[in-house]
């Protein structure tokens, strides 16, 4: 119903409130011969013949729009589909980068004398894994052959509870990553081993053990000889035993479920150590053949160019020597009978500088032929010829070398990616380190290796319209850039206590106003460094630019130097 009458409506029809009638239609039917009652019918059909017509013109566009919404659908379950896969995809490559990073963390803390139960466990567990790289096995070789190899449940006989239970973190890191089956029934057995130990040096459930110190120390000595497969089976026997009811000491035979449970990791454990022994035996000879058979081919070419009979011709050698050495001019071909091979021209740079008098050391020394000499160094190449291994020895200035590799792999990365952040138009940078008055100390260096940690800095410079520049000075003569802010990247990635993270302090230094030291300061392994700056007041408010935040083995300090305003 409309507010509208006949007599108040915007149309000025005054027959608006009476039903409509169609005269002209009802004249024509009239003429027709069509009564009134035929007209209603025909009437009444035609609407229901529209209300059927509309009932489906509805029923298809229902169809239309389950069939869009059903395409639609399928679309989000195929784009659902897709996204899934490249996730597992990209969670999988994640979890692999993670592990290999686990891995080289590992071994730089090994190469460097401040390895963790973890990374020997590591080290070793990576001569059973199937997914070993081709081109890293002959350097995991050498490190794993530098580490003694134990049972690996013996780690825990030298540990505290706070260290096993850092270990049994680190250990449920690497079960959560590692996805080789073997891996992961080692990890598996480990962590079974370091809850045991967590519990036993708890000192609050020590006094709440169910079994007597002494039956549970009767039971470790019955399991402690049993292979994996008698314990197997004992374990079954144990559990039909408690589920067949009867009259039983349920707690001493659970009690004795439990300890089996953690003698099976052990003989577990011990079934991957033979494993890994025989990797380690194979490794091992493998290395020194190829070092002998190396070894054999360089002895091989110096001797196919010598004599292939020396010992039938020793007593020869002296005379021989003798005759050609006292005449021999440069430019003159040496050739002792074929003894030493074929004939080499002569140089004159062959021969060393003629003394003319002897030091007093030199005075001492025992005069050697140099026949008798080559002679003997020619039978001792032949034993080693002979040998069957020829294992090379290390050099004690290289060990030395070795002993601190370049450890800072990850601090290089994190580097190298700030680094190649471009640099804005008003940014330099600022990698000029401060030298401290005193030489640095510390409680922890007879641990750790103190070393610098890498950083990467900015300095952010312009020019200061204040009143004073504006009226001195224009844009095609602008005042002198003055340094308005720093921005301090500092790369901490083996800091051995993470929970504490870097400080900085101003230090001032005697005898200018103009700059100041800052100085960084951190845990071990990392030393103290400092940069000089200039002596300004900080702006400590974010929306300018200040950044304090320690994340990720990165420290980002990032501020502005408050604006200066000229008075008269």
């Amino acid at each position: 119903m409309t507010n509208y009458s006949n007599s108040d409506n915007p149309f000025n029809d005054a027959n608006l409130a009476q039903k409509f009638t169609w005269a002209k239609k009802r004249e024509v039917e009239k003429k027709r011969g069509i009564s009134s009652a035929e007209s209603a019918r025909r009437d009444v059909a035609r609407r229901e013949e529209a209300k059927i017509e509309l009932e489906k013109l509805n029923k298809k566009r229902a169809e239309r729009e389950r069939e869009r919404e059903e395409r639609e659908e399928e679309m989000l379950r195929i784009q659902r589909a897709t996204e899934q896969a490249q996730l597992g995809d990209w969670q999988a490559q994640e979890e692999e980068f993670h592990l290999k990073q686990a891995k080289r963390r590992a071994e730089i803390r090994i190469k460097s004398n401040r390895a963790k139960p973890i990374d020997i466990l590591a080290m070793n567990i990576k001569l059973i894994s199937d997914r070993r790289e081709e081109d890293e096995e002959e350097d995991e070789d050498d490190i794993g052959l530098e580490i003694d190899v134990d049972e690996p449940y013996t780690i825990f006989d030298n540990l505290d509870f706070d260290e096993v239970q850092e270990l049994s973190h680190d250990i449920k890191f690497y079960l959560s990553l590692d996805k080789d089956e073997r891996c992961a029934d080692f990890w598996r057995a480990m962590l079974i081993v370091c809850e045991d130990k967590l519990n036993e040096l708890d000192t609050s459930k020590k006094d709440h053990g169910v079994v007597a110190p002494n039956i549970a120390q009767e039971m470790s000595a019955k399991m402690a000889g049993k292979t994996l497969e008698e314990l197997t089976l004992l374990q079954g026997q144990i559990t039909r035993k408690l589920g067949g009811g009867g009259v039983i000491d349920v707690e001493y035979w659970e009690a004795l479920l439990k300890t089996l449970v953690v003698w099976k990791a052990k003989a577990k454990l011990n079934q991957i150590h033979q494993v890994i022994l025989q990797k380690r035996l194979d490794q091992l000879k493998a290395r020194q053949m190829r070092e002998a058979e190396k070894e054999k081919a360089e002895l091989a070419a110096v001797l196919a160019m010598q004599s292939q009979d020396v010992e039938g011709n020793v007593s020869g050698l002296r005379e021989v020597g003798e005759e050609h050495t006292e005449y021999i001019q440069e430019g003159e071909e040496i050739d002792l009978d074929g003894l030493l091979g074929p004939s080499i021209p002569y140089d004159r740079a062959m021969s060393p500088d003629p003394f003319d008098t002897l030091s007093r050391e030199d005075q001492d020394l025992e005069v050697v032929d140099q026949w008798e000499d080559w002679a003997e160094i020619l039978d001792k190449r032949r034993q080693v010829l002979n040998k069957q291994f020829n294992p090379k020895k290390r050099n004690q200035d290289q060990e030395a070398g070795e002993q601190h590799p370049d450890d800072d792999f990850v601090s290089k990365i994190l580097h190298d990616k700030e680094a190649a952040k471009q640099l804005a138009g008003n940014e330099q940078t600022f990698n000029i380190e401060a030298s401290l008055q005193r030489q640095q100390t510390y409680m922890w260096q007879d641990k750790y290796r103190p070393r610098k940690p890498r950083f990467f800095n900015r300095v952010h410079t312009g020019y200061e319209w204040n009143k004073y520049n504006q009226t001195h000075y224009d844009h095609d003569n602008p005042p002198p850039k003055v340094v308005q802010g720093y921005k301090f990247n500092l790369f901490y990635p083996d800091l051995i206590d993470k929970s504490q993270a870097p400080t900085y302090e101003i230090v001032k230094e005697p005898g200018t106003e103009d700059t100041v030291l800052i100085k960084f300061k951190s845990g071990p392994p990392y030393e103290d460094i400092a940069f000089r700056i200039v002596n300004r007041e900080w702006e400590f408010s974010h929306k300018r630019g200040y950044k304090s935040v320690f994340d990720r083995g990165v420290l980002q300090l990032h501020f502005n130097f408050k604006r200066q305003f000229y008075r008269r």
